[in-house]
Parts: structure tokens; sequence; C-alpha cells
């Protein structure tokens, strides 16, 4: 029952959008149907289109270049390719912007070579419109797809290509015949994963000016002043979520089909030389250098030469918030994914398991839909509380549960549970039942077998989960910037802010912390990845 009420209540927040489509929401939701629908629809489809193709070619084609290709650097790119993930898209949008910008180093150095003295004297491309926003989502989420990818190419059977290679198949012809198929669910979870990320990106589009279903229910929300229009543009944008976990469901699915023929058979690597090994390189290097390089070399350089501007008192207050939200939240969320992992360990119930798939589906949710469906009650709720005190006893109280630190942890465990969950879930299915027989003969309860039995065993899998939330809250931003409390910052806040108010040289720092605080799991997978690899 614990674990189903637990359950109940991380999906509250989700339920309650949902049922708002019944809700009559008067002329303003009709007025966005009207004019604004339409734009969200076409710029949401662009993004979805631009990025799924950038993250595909980028993906898939540096997976099998470092996979099944030997050529100087690979080794060194095979993990270094998994550094941009520790970059969000909303800091790349803000480095670029201010690189190439009319006062920026790169148009300033070009100026003073070629006498320009003025923007009509020459011409240089703007980034801040949806294919800048293109770019920043697919340099920053092309990991994804290259870590999946990677391992299913991995795991692909050598005898397979060679039996290819038999039939006339020269290295292409067997990509495109033989390796590519068989990867194709890795292909589309990796993918499907990147479009929902791109459908809940709020930071990078609301910065280049691109309307969409995020920043729509950003402005609707506190723009507008309508709340139950901003949930139902919340359900619009739930739809495109739910096809998507519906496709990777049944790339999923697919996965059955495909069955590995002595797996344990390195697949072949082939050897490049000369100008074969250049563009192989200079192709895997690209998007390292242009997702993680350049711009953590250009944010340590600003806040190194600027550091009485950018490592202030406010800084280490604002890092401190982060660290705290960050530890509370990820501790929470894993001893909830471990209460929900062990209670769907021990019951068969089909109700228990599907309230506990419903409430590890929040990571598919943007941020901004979150933040909506957990405002909407707590907000109700603070109404009633303040009510029932002036009424009783003559004292406001205001704000009790929204807008506060709870909310905020709240919203994070909706958000991000499913990440613990995942990692939680991954251990306890190799422990086999025969040891919590084991434990039972010997004496000990549901609670001590836990302690003693599987905690020990799963340890790995709950410190993943733990890393991998603490990262995420540091860098959430939506749903950050909705629910935190007054005069409360983190540093996505205060990265987002100075950034928007044409400040970089003061965002730099807390920026360069996201992402030093984004490199740890990214360190941790890329040792697993050299463990492969020698194993």
């Amino acid at each position: 029952m614990g674990v189903l009420l637990i359950a109940l209540l991380i999906t509250t927040p989700i339920l309650l959008i949902c049922a708002s489509v019944f809700v009559n929401t008067g002329e303003l939701w009709q007025h966005l149907a009207k004019t604004v629908l339409s734009e969200y629809i076409t710029n949401a489809s662009i993004l979805m289109i631009g990025v799924g193709l950038g993250v595909f070619l980028t993906g898939v084609g540096t997976a099998w270049l470092v996979t099944r290709c030997q050529f100087y650097g690979s080794n060194f790119l095979e993990w270094a390719l998994l550094l941009p993930l520790a970059t969000p898209a909303y800091i790349l949008a803000y480095t670029y912007t201010h690189l190439l910008d009319f006062f920026g180093p790169i148009q300033t150095t070009l100026r003073s070579l070629f006498g320009w003295t003025n923007i009509n004297d020459y011409w240089f491309p703007d980034i801040r419109n949806i294919w800048g926003a293109i770019i920043m989502l697919t340099l920053a989420l092309y990991p994804y797809v290259y870590l999946l990818v990677r391992v299913a190419f991995m795991e692909q059977a050598g005898r397979l290509v060679e039996a290819s290679r038999s039939l006339g198949y020269d290295p292409w012809s067997s990509f495109f015949k033989v390796a590519l198929p068989l990867a194709r669910p890795a292909i589309a979870s990796g993918v499907i994963l990147v479009l929902m990320e791109t459908l809940g990106d709020f930071g990078t589009v609301e910065y280049f000016g691109v309307t969409t279903f995020t920043t729509g229910i950003y402005r609707t929300w506190f723009g507008m002043g309508d709340r139950l229009a901003a949930t139902q543009l919340s359900v619009v944008l739930l739809l495109f979520i739910a096809v998507l976990i519906v496709l990777e469901r049944l790339s999923r699915r697919q996965a059955q089909y495909y069955e590995l023929v002595s797996s344990s058979e390195p697949p072949p690597r082939y050897q490049l030389s000369g100008i074969r090994a250049i563009v192989a390189f200079l192709i895997c290097i690209l998007p390292l250098i242009l997702g993680f390089i350049i711009p953590v070399s250009y944010l340590s350089y600003l806040t190194g030469t600027n550091a009485e501007y950018t490592l202030t008192e406010s800084f280490w207050e604002i890092a401190q918030n982060s660290l705290i939200l960050g530890g509370i939240s990820a501790i929470l969320a894993c001893a909830i994914a471990l209460f929900l992992g062990y209670g769907q360990r021990q019951s068969k119930s089909l109700l228990l398991n599907i309230g506990v798939r419903v409430a590890s589906m929040g990571y598919a949710i943007p941020g901004t839909v979150i933040a909506v469906g957990i405002l909407i009650p707590l907000t109700q709720l603070d109404q009633h509380i303040d009510h029932w005190m002036r009424s009783t006893f003559g004292i406001p109280i205001g704000l009790v549960m929204s807008g506060t630190i709870t909310a905020l942890i709240f919203a994070y465990l909706v958000r991000f549970l499913a990440v613990s969950f995942n990692s939680i879930e991954s251990s306890l299915i190799k422990i086999k039942p025969s040891l919590d027989e084991a434990a039972r003969s010997l004496g000990n309860n549901l609670f001590s077998t836990l302690l003693r039995v599987h905690l020990p065993l799963i340890w790995g899998g709950s410190l993943t989960g733990i890393m991998l939330v603490f990262v995420d809250v540091i860098k959430e931003l939506p749903a950050t910037l909705i629910i935190r409390p007054f005069n409360f910052d983190t540093l996505a806040i205060k990265t987002y802010e100075y950034a928007s108010d044409e400040r970089f040289i003061q965002a730099t720092t807390p920026a360069l912390t996201i992402i030093l605080v984004g490199i740890i799991p990214v360190i941790f997978l890329s040792w697993r990845i050299k463990v492969s690899r020698d194993y």
C-alpha cells in the first residue's frame, strides 16, 4: 500500500495536467489556439527534425568510426566523445552567442585583420534563431545516441561481419546492410530520448527567441496570468511526448528479433591510414571541439581573467544552494526508488507494477509541465490554508507550500525519480530470488533482507542513481525558474539571469561550475567504456 501511495503522489502533477483538458479556459485559450499554437507546433516539428537528423548523423557516425575502425586517436575519442554530455545546451547557446557576437572576439579579430569598420562591410551568420538552436541542441545531445549505438555495435558478433565480407561486401556495404539494421533499436531509443530533451528545452530556445511549447507555457503562466491555459498548452506538449514514448517502447520491442550470435567474439576493427585516418579523426574530433573544448576553454579563460567579478561571495552562496538542493534531492530520489523497486520485487501485483511504471515516467516530462502540475494544487492548498487561518485566528500566513524549497525538491523528485529508479532496478534484477529465500529461511524479515543482502549488492547502482540525479538537479533550469522561492538562486538560475541581462562575464563561473559537476557521470561512463573495451 505504501508503494502505491508514493507512486500516486509522484504521478499527481502529471494526472492533474491531463485532467485540465476537460476544463473550460475561456477566450484566452481560444486566442492562443488561433494565433500561436500553430507556430509552437511548427517550431517544435522543425526542432525535432533538425536535432533528430543531427544527432543521428553525429552519434551513429562517430560510434561506428571509434568502434569498428582503428586510427590515430580512436582510443582517446572513444571516451572523450561523451564529454559534451556535461555541457547543457543553454550554456552552449550563451557561450557561442558571446563568441560570435559583433563585439565578440571572433568578429573583433576579423575586423582588425581586414580593416572592416562596421557590419555593412561584411556578412557574418547570426546563430540566434531556430537553426542555431538546432546546432546547440545537437552538440549537447548527440552523446545519448553515441553511447547507445556504440554499445550496440560492440555487442554485434564479429562472425556476422565476417560473413558479410565473405559475401563480397566492402566495409561501407557491411555497415549499411548488416551493422546499421541490427543497431536500429538502439538508434531509435537514442534519437527518441534526444527528441524528448529537445521538446523540454527552455533555456536555449528562450535565449534564441524561438517560440515553442516550453516558452509558451512560461509566458502564458507569468505573462498573461492564465494558469489553466498554460496547463492546456502543457497537455498538447504531453501529446508529443506520449507519441515519442510509444515509439520508444516499440523500438525496444523490436530488439527481441535480433539475436546476437557468438557475442563474445569482438567485432573486427578496420585499420585506417593516410587520408582515411585523417578524415575519420576530423569527423570525430569536430563535435568534441565544438561541444566541449571551445566552450569550456572560453569559459575558463573568462573566469580566470575576471576572477574579481566572478568569484564573489554571491557565487559561493548560489553554489551552496545548488549543492544542498542536489544532495537532498538525490538522496531522497534514491531512497524512494529503492522503496519502489524493492516493493515491486516482493509483490507481483499488476496494479502496483503499473503505478511504479507511471511514477517513473517523469523524466520524459518537460520541467515546465511538471512545474505547472505542481504549482496548481499547491497554490489552491495555500489559499485554503490561508483562508482558514484568517477566518479562525485572524492571521494571514500567505504561501506555505508553493514557491518553497519543499515544492522545488518535490518537482525534482517527479522529474528525476526515473533516473535513480532505473539504476536501482537494473541492479535488483541481477539478484537471484534464491538469495531472498535463503535470507528468509535464516530468520531475516523483508527489512533486514534488504539491509543485509540487497544493499551490499546494489550499492553500485544506488551510487550511480544518486550521482546522476545530483547532476541533473544542478543543470535543471525551467522547473527551478518557475517554482524556486523568492531570492533563492541556483547556478542554473544565475547563469540564465546573467546571460539574459547580457552580463556574460558574470555568467561564466556558474556556467563553468555546472559543466565541471556534469563531468562526474561522464568520467564514470568513460571508465565503464574502458573496462568494457579491456574486457
